[in-house]
């Protein structure tokens, strides 16, 4: 059996799903979510002797779940199976839901925080709880951990070679990326769950290693709310899901800790609080964050194949610092069909051609860097009369002009790399045949729902600071400023986006914040 087939069977792990009765838990830590901040938290503080309840609404998935099939894959292991999206349908929402979280379908890429990034939150968000040196030695344990390595040129599919070689061509700096992998085989399919476990996701890592370390995991139960009591979080309040993940048993879970630690993403982790009443200074949800993205596809003679071969292998970020204008960063984004079918534009004939040439068409994405501006003030977590989380993001103007520049760069990286033609994503889609109809591009229908726009990084919501009065949770050790016993170690206390994935500046955050945990 493997190390993953073994601690899934182990004493420690408990399946909601599978509960015959309501369940009453008590550790000295609850640790709600086990993607990129809640593994790293509970494998610290379990390696350092607490006693440590991991609490996950996904499933506990493996290799024999990983069958490269978007059909069978998708609906287990993204929120909402991959439909969730803003409140006006004009950002699709992709986002982890398992096990491991995001961490088990993100594309491997991996970046530590920008130091003026860090240096940006200091001086505008009142962020001095560390410096950016203090989370070196924490990207560098987790590096390792992980395998982190950049990859070698040689190593790019076409469709990140087409981006790489387009951009060196224009003279926009361009670099191979970083991936957090072990013998990878380049199936591509690193968005479905990685079939060999070749990468290094929470899934094989962090959540094994806590769970040796004697933390318990309980997967298939959803936090609907946290009880309060002069000051403190007293117990989680939870529902128990049947085996499809969406159903529910009729059974509950209840959860005592002298600590609880949220980590359910920059989504669900406002939700848990809203539904919980816990929001005294009215900023709970709000200041979220998303990357928001649009792309290009460039048609080629040649098969380029995107389905296949690591998804992201090289990155531009020539244009993430555009002062008064909204930056952006330029990557490739994997060609699967159902995730093609769903991005492609048209409909009937016109979208029939865009997939009958699929094979030779590039997927190149262009990641808005929101928040740094003070009319690009991100987007608001609400929740539904349901208690499912509702994202409300309008687009602002200065975004859509980043937008609109930003497809002219993919198009012109396209064609001086040998495209034929460039067809943006509006609907109706259109159409450059060189660089001469670029104009075309600016003239498109730049409105919510008439462009593809998505998101696969979500930030913020529960940003942290200093100053009670403008964040949730205070910078030195990620504590609510009212509640003495509740912090939030996840992506959604960034006060901005990053300009960077942002899978390793949660988990060296992660690690610095639990660290100091563990030394107290």
């Amino acid at each position: 059996m493997t190390k993953l087939s073994v601690v899934r069977a182990s004493a420690g792990v408990i399946d909601g799903s599978a509960a015959s009765a309501d369940l009453d838990l008590s550790a000295e830590v609850c640790v709600i979510g086990s993607g990129a901040g809640g593994a790293v938290v509970a494998s610290v503080l379990a390696a350092a002797g607490v006693s440590v309840i991991l609490v996950e609404e996904g499933g506990y998935f493996s290799t024999a779940d990983f069958d490269m099939h978007e059909a069978h894959t998708v609906p287990k292991l993204y929120q909402e199976s991959m439909q969730r999206a803003t409140a006006d349908l004009a950002i699709s929402v992709l986002q982890g839901r398992a096990v491991g979280g995001t961490t088990v379908v993100n594309w491997t890429t991996s970046f530590r925080t920008p130091e003026d990034v860090v240096a940006h939150w200091a001086t505008k968000h009142a962020v001095g709880g560390f410096h950016h040196a203090d989370l070196v030695p924490h990207y560098e344990a987790i590096e390792a951990r992980l395998s982190v390595h950049q990859v070698d040129e040689s190593a790019m599919n076409r469709n990140n070679k087409k981006l790489y070689e387009g951009c060196k061509s224009k003279g926009f700096a361009v670099a191979p990326t970083r991936r957090n992998v072990y013998q990878c085989m380049q199936t591509g399919y690193c968005g479905t769950g990685c079939p060999i476990n070749a990468k290094r996701s929470m899934l094989v890592t962090l959540v094994p290693d806590a769970i040796d370390a004697g933390a318990r995991l309980l997967f298939r139960c959803r936090v609907d709310r946290l009880e309060s009591s002069a000051g403190e979080i007293t117990s989680a309040q939870c529902t128990l899901l049947d085996a499809s993940g969406y159903g529910v048993t009729g059974k509950r879970a209840t959860i005592k800790a002298r600590r609880f630690i949220l980590s359910g993403g920059a989504i669900n982790s406002p939700a848990v609080l809203l539904r919980s009443g816990l929001n005294d200074n009215g900023l709970v949800g709000t200041r979220t964050f998303l990357h928001p993205t649009i792309g290009v596809t460039g048609l080629y003679d040649e098969p380029i194949e995107a389905f296949y071969g690591a998804p992201q292998t090289a990155a531009s970020h020539a244009f993430a610092h555009r002062g008064d204008d909204v930056g952006f960063f330029m990557e490739a984004a994997p060609g699967y069909p159902v995730l093609s079918a769903t991005a492609m534009p048209g409909f009937g004939a016109s979208h029939r051609r865009l997939m009958e040439t699929s094979s030779r068409r590039t997927v190149h994405i262009a990641l808005a860097i929101d928040g740094f501006h003070d009319d690009v003030p991100g987007g608001t977590v609400k929740v539904r009369p349901s208690g499912a989380p509702l994202l409300e993001y309008p687009i602002p103007p200065r975004l859509w002009e980043a937008f609109r520049t930003a497809q002219r760069r993919l198009a012109e990286i396209n064609f001086a790399s040998g495209a034929k033609e460039v067809t943006t994503l509006h609907d109706p889609p259109v159409t450059a045949t060189s660089d001469k109809d670029l104009d075309r591009l600016d003239a498109a229908p730049w409105e919510p729902c008439r462009v593809g726009v998505f998101t696969a990084h979500q930030m913020g919501g529960c940003r942290m600071g200093d100053d009670p009065k403008s964040a949730i949770v205070r910078s030195e050790d990620l504590r609510h400023h009212v509640l003495k016993n509740l912090h939030v170690i996840d992506g959604s206390v960034f006060p901005t986006s990053l300009g960077v994935n942002p899978q390793e500046s949660i988990y060296g955050l992660a690690r610095l914040m639990a660290t100091r945990l563990a030394g107290r």
